[in-house]
């Protein structure tokens, strides 16, 4: 068995959670899980955001980004 804690909430808390995993199909734990994946996903695109908006920054970036990443013609 997997090293676990408990944590306390209220009991709305626990019943909104609770509902909302049963909607998804999981247990209480798993969703859990997933919600914790899910902002470890968000503040890692906020971080990665953040470092392009930086890159954007930097003279030159914008028209290098462009012409490597810039829009393609479709292919017929």
């Amino acid at each position: 068995m997997a090293d676990t804690t408990t944590v306390e909430v209220d009991t709305d808390v626990h019943d909104r959670l609770s509902v909302l995993a049963a909607a998804r199909g999981l247990t209480l734990r798993a969703y859990l899980g997933v919600l914790a994946t899910a902002q470890e996903n968000e503040a890692a695109l906020v971080h990665a955001a953040r470092a392009f908006e930086g890159a954007l920054a930097r003279p030159g970036f914008r028209e290098g980004f462009a012409r490597d990443f810039g829009p393609r013609t479709p292919r017929e």
